[in-house]
């Protein structure tokens, strides 16, 4: 437990004890590495499967990460107070940006069983992908995916260095600065996770395409952040690590935003479907048709209903909202809907066989959600739990919901 440093934080734990921030990251680094030996075995059975639940993993969390970065920088941008004190939890979630650099290696790897349909011997006889070629070609394909990792990466260090340089000096002009970069950086950020999307997940099929596809993987990003931030919240409260920081006010304000984006996300969703309902083009109707056939359906339904009906019925209310157990519970259940909606976009590429669940799925997930907990793990250590130094930080101490 480390001494407080301003008045606003006077007799509060700003940091974690040094022996759990040892046994928290000694337990996740021993899930990782059992995580690379089930990862292996399972790329040996079944490597075409693997790499399809590999790509789904990755991609469920470089989102929270990229959802998480949007409303760091959203808070800097609008100057905002209420969320001084979440905002740290939130620079934790970004530090699976970095770690999503070391972890697309592997998609790297298995690209050709990925995007077969147009890196493979197939795309030499496909005229459409031919016209395609300028930008659908592996070095292509690459040199953009090492720019966006870099932007993400470089863009997540910098506001988590400076936040954490804040806490030291206790510089009002690094507030100042952080504000002033969140502009530009959303900028980048909203092109990089759009192309992205473009690339890895669309492509999968490029017969197939949508310009609202960037959108929609940008919803479920913010949705799932919002979601690791609430269950990160609460994880702390619960161990009464942030008693007196946090408040039935910060979680009220992160339930109306889970509440608001989970909306976001099915406007989208259902936006997309009813232009191509409407237009009833068999090029662009095969997408939705291929998801409703067969097992598929299934995935469908509950995707409808787990990402959107019950988590809206669960948070509608005020009193809902401040819960700490329906919050947790929605949280959770965003979170796991989160990984099914990726499934959802990339296994049907497998047809009906991959609508079954398999034990390769699971070892696709636990890779890089060891590697998440092995990042969050080690910035919890590394450091306050909030930003101890920041000028806003007696207001967020003191808000109110009117």
């Amino acid at each position: 437990m480390s001494t407080p440093i301003n008045d606003a934080s006077k007799a509060r734990i700003t940091s974690l004890d040094p022996a759990r921030a040892k046994k928290l990251v000694g337990a996740a680094t021993a899930l990782l590495v059992a995580s690379v030996a089930l990862s292996i075995v399972a790329a040996l059975v079944d490597r075409q499967r693997f790499a399809f639940s590999y790509l789904t993993g990755f991609v469920w969390l470089a989102t929270i990460g990229l959802g998480a970065l949007f409303f760091v920088l959203i808070q800097h941008l609008t100057r905002a107070g209420w969320s001084v004190i979440p905002r740290r939890q939130l620079e934790w979630l970004t530090g699976l940006l970095p770690a999503s650099a070391a972890l697309f290696l592997p998609v790297a790897f298995f690209a050709h069983d990925l995007y077969h349909h147009w890196m493979g011997p197939e795309a030499h006889g496909d005229p459409l992908i031919q016209k395609k070629a300028a930008y659908l070609n592996p070095t292509f394909f690459f040199v953009r995916a090492a720019v966006f990792l870099a932007v993400w990466s470089g863009l997540s260090l910098w506001f988590w260095r400076t936040s954490r340089k804040q806490d030291e000096s206790g510089d009002k002009e690094l507030t100042l600065r952080m504000a002033a970069r969140s502009a530009p950086a959303i900028i980048l950020l909203g092109l990089t996770l759009t192309f992205a999307a473009f690339d890895w997940l669309m492509s999968l099929d490029p017969h197939w395409y949508s310009t609202i596809y960037g959108v929609q993987v940008f919803s479920g990003s913010a949705v799932s952040s919002l979601a690791a931030l609430a269950l990160l919240t609460l994880a702390l409260e619960r161990k009464g690590i942030l008693e007196g920081i946090t408040t039935v006010e910060h979680r009220h304000d992160i339930g109306k935003l889970l509440f608001g984006f989970t909306v976001f996300w099915a406007y989208i969703g259902f936006s997309q479907y009813l232009i191509i309902w409407y237009g009833n083009i068999p090029e662009e109707t095969v997408y939705f048709r291929e998801r409703w056939e067969g097992p598929w359906k299934v995935v469908s339904l509950v995707l409808v209903f787990g990402h959107f009906v019950v988590p809206f019925i669960a948070l509608i209310s005020r009193t809902a909202k401040r819960s700490r157990f329906v919050l947790g519970a929605a949280a959770a259940l965003i979170l796991a809907m989160h990984y099914v909606d990726i499934y959802w976009l990339v296994m049907p590429t497998l047809g009906e066989r991959g609508a079954v669940p398999s034990w390769v799925d699971v070892c696709g997930l636990i890779g890089p959600l060891s590697a998440g907990l092995l990042v969050i793990a080690r910035r919890a250590a590394g450091g306050p739990l909030y930003p101890v130094r920041d000028p806003r930080l007696a207001e967020s101490l003191q808000f109110q919901n009117t």
